[in-house]
Parts: structure tokens; C-alpha cells; sequence
């Protein structure tokens, strides 16, 4: 070492400190790379994302052979500025060379090329695997002896190296990156795709038309009423019942009810009849992504919502869970949400009593409570576990509601304060 000059030694000590900032920057990249937009990549024949995914198979390889890289070209290049520093400065030269050597370290070989790799990742990690592929395969044996001496070690303090993290995103992880992806993707997309993650959540019973409202024709009626009824009819599909709902017979099409009018010199009951559908049954609490697959398995769109003891709770339909997704999209004569609420000055909101809970949860951001009740009716009846007479309040949660008409046994329409706009009452 002697008879090399100081000057070659300083262009070797730099070029260990080009090639420490490599090893640094490259495990940086590698490590902050996105792995999705890798796997995209890599399937779309990125020649350097391939390069880095099989790099990635087996980080544990890829960390030691960046670990082996840097440590020897660090403690080389320390071992040169020991000398340098000697041949300059004497014995004080090596506290000189030490202190200088940390400081260029740190910045040019650690900091800088770190902080280059996690700002660009992709432009950093593929082109340095270019390298760090063949060099991998020259010091697989030494990779592989630092290894095992490494899972010896955490075996003995009780790790298990085979308890790798799952690189799948659980539901809660997808819903973070939709919601934070609104520069990517239009509001209306991210609403869809949140809906998407969230119909395991909601069941057929948070959707479904009541009973009470199902649109049905009794077929002991007389003819002429019938025909009334299917003409008239602004559903595509019909119930078709004996006196009462719980003695259901078939599900009738209109469009084919209307091709047979049409078709047939003589339309009666029995043609009717034999044209109508078999009943499809729902159990009721079934999720809404379980039931859209069901629908989709047995070829149906329509569904009656049964209880435990068979009796008919309500009806759904794939528009139903469709609308869900997507938002209001089909003609219903239902009232909407906006036709059954009216917001005052003061922050409360009169709503009618057949308002669905969940639904205005969502419009206006509060946690009213909507598990044993679907509507604002039910919510307020199991609250009070009685029928309440008018300008009776209950409290709620945080929300105070003012009943204000109940006609027939149901509340028909409620005053909902939530307790903000209450301090805001007490404050003025």
C-alpha cells in the first residue's frame, strides 16, 4: 500500500463512496417501490420491473446482498482515509480522517441517495438492478451463509422467519387508498367504488320495500279489476297473491302479461297464470354482495324477503342493490330521500316518519341508529316501546326528535335536531 500514490488512494476512496451511495440508494428504492404498480409493470413487460420483482421475491436475499455490498466498500473506504488521513496529517490524521469520513458518509452515501431514492423510486431501483441481479447470483454463497446464520439467531430469541407478512390489502386498507386516490379518479368513481366495499355491510332488509307497500293483484278479485290493475301497473313485475300477501302464488311479468293481451284472442285468468314466474325467496339479513351473486347464479331480478318462519317481510330487486353502487337511477314510486326531508334554518330537519335511517345517516353525516329499525318510524317506536301522541320529544343519542304528526298508528313526520345546532340554540 505503500508504494501506491495518495492521490490514487483518494480517486479509490471516491469511487467506495460512489459505490456505497449505489448499494444505499438502491435498497432504499427497491424497498419503496409501489409493489402494485410494479406487478402492473412486470405484466406489462417492463423489462427492469421484471428485474426488480424477481429481486423481490426473496427480499431477505436482496437486503443481505445490499447490507454485504455497503458494509465492505464502507469499511474499505475507511481503511483508506485511515491511511490518507496518516500520510497528510500524521497520527492526528486519523481523528481527521474519522470525523470527515463520517460527515461524507452520512451525506453523499446514506442521506442524499437515500432521500433521491424514496422521492423516485422507479427511476433509481430499475436501472441499479441491472447490476444487482448478476452481482446476487456471484455472492449467493456468502448471501446464503449470512442467512442462515440469521434465522439461527431468531429461531434461538423465538422468531419465526416463515411468518411473512401477507402482501394482500385487506377491505379496510382498499377503502384507504379509494379515498385517497380523488386526484386519480372522479368523485362519483370513488363513491362507486366505496358502495363496492361496503355491501357486505348492508343487508337485504336496509333496502327492501315493506311489506306494507309491496304492489301486489289478489286474484280472487274480479276480472275486470284485474285487468285494470296489470294495465295500469307502473312496475315491471307483479305480485300475484289469494286474499293476503301470505299466500303468494307466482310473480307475473308485465311485458309478457302485455304480449299475451296482445297476442292471445282470449286473455283469462288461467293463461295469466300459467304465464307467471315461480316466487323467488330471500332470507332476510343477507348481505347485499351475497344476494347480487344469488341473483346472478339463479338468473333472477326480483325477490320476496322472508323471515325465519316464512312470512313475507318485503321485496327486493337487483335495481334495488344496483342503486346501491351507482345511485338512484330507476324511475320509483317511491319518495326519494330529498322528497322526504326538509332542512330549516336553525339545523334541524323535518323528515317524514318513512324515512330510511341509513339513508340519512349518509346525507347528512350523522349516527342515528340503524340496526333494529329501518325507518325513522321504527327508530323512534323501539325507542319509546309505545306510540307516542304528537309534540312528545325523545332523545336519542345526540339528536333530539320532536314528533309532530302521527296518523294510523305511524309517525308521520318527525323534527331531528342534532346537538350541535341544540348548543347553538342554548348558546343564543
Amino acid at each position: 500500500m505503500e508504494n501506491v500514490s495518495t492521490t490514487a488512494l483518494i480517486i479509490t476512496l471516491v469511487i467506495m463512496l460512489v459505490v456505497s451511495a449505489y448499494f444505499s440508494g438502491s435498497e432504499t428504492g427497491m424497498m419503496t417501490l409501489n409493489r402494485y404498480k410494479l406487478r402492473h409493470l412486470a405484466k406489462n413487460g417492463h423489462r427492469g420491473a421484471r428485474r426488480v420483482e424477481k429481486l423481490l421475491r426473496r427480499p431477505d436475499r436482496l437486503i443481505s446482498l445490499v447490507l454485504i455490498g455497503n458494509n465492505l466498500v464502507n469499511i474499505l473506504a475507511s481503511a483508506l482515509a485511515t491511511i490518507v488521513g496518516m500520510r497528510l496529517y500524521g497520527d492526528a490524521g486519523v481523528a481527521i480522517a474519522t470525523g470527515i469520513l463520517t460527515f461524507v458518509v452520512l451525506i453523499f452515501a446514506e442521506v442524499l441517495p437515500k432521500t433521491v431514492a424514496a422521492l423516485y423510486p422507479e427511476k433509481v431501483a430499475f436501472p441499479s438492478s441491472v447490476l444487482l441481479a448478476p452481482l446476487q447470483i456471484v455472492m449467493m454463497p456468502l448471501v446464503w451463509l449470512l442467512n442462515t446464520i440469521t434465522r439461527l439467531l431468531m429461531r434461538m430469541v423465538g422468531i419465526k422467519a416463515d411468518g411473512a407478512m401477507s402482501a394482500a390489502l385487506s377491505k379496510e386498507e382498499l377503502r384507504t387508498i379509494v379515498y385517497e386516490s380523488r386526484s386519480l379518479m372522479s368523485r362519483r368513481n370513488q363513491d362507486m367504488l366505496l358502495s363496492v366495499l361496503d355491501l357486505e355491510k348492508v343487508n337485504v332488509d336496509d333496502i327492501m320495500v315493506p311489506r306494507n307497500e309491496i304492489v301486489g293483484i289478489n286474484i280472487n278479485d274480479d276480472w275486470k279489476s284485474i285487468v285494470r290493475q296489470l294495465t295500469h301497473s307502473p312496475h315491471g313485475r307483479i305480485v300475484l297473491y289469494r286474499d293476503s300477501l301470505d299466500d303468494t302464488i307466482s310473480m307475473l311479468r308485465l311485458r309478457e302479461a302485455y304480449r299475451l293481451m296482445t297476442e292471445k284472442k282470449e286473455f283469462t285468468k288461467e293463461v295469466m297464470l300459467r304465464a307467471a314466474d315461480e316466487i323467488y325467496y330471500v332470507p332476510e339479513g343477507t348481505p347485499l354482495n351475497v344476494q347480487l351473486v344469488k341473483f346472478q347464479r339463479n338468473k333472477k331480478k326480483v325477490g320476496l324477503v322472508v323471515d325465519e318462519y316464512g312470512d313475507i317481510k318485503g321485496l327486493i330487486t337487483i335495481e334495488d342493490i344496483l342503486e346501491e353502487i351507482v345511485g338512484d337511477f330507476t324511475t320509483s314510486m317511491s319518495p326519494s330521500l330529498a322528497e322526504e326531508v326538509m332542512p330549516q334554518n336553525d339545523g334541524s330537519v323535518l323528515i317524514e316518519g318513512s324515512a330510511n335511517v341509513r339513508e340519512l345517516n349518509k346525507a347528512f353525516n350523522w349516527m342515528l341508529p340503524e340496526e333494529e329499525a329501518r325507518t325513522v318510524n321504527g327508530m323512534v317506536l323501539e325507542a319509546l316501546e309505545d306510540i307516542p301522541l304528537p309534540d312528545t320529544t325523545v332523545q336519542i343519542g345526540d339528536y333530539a326528535i320532536d314528533i309532530l304528526d302521527v296518523q294510523e298508528n305511524m309517525i308521520k313526520q318527525v323534527r331531528i335536531r342534532p346537538q350541535q345546532s341544540l348548543k347553538e340554540s342554548v348558546g343564543s
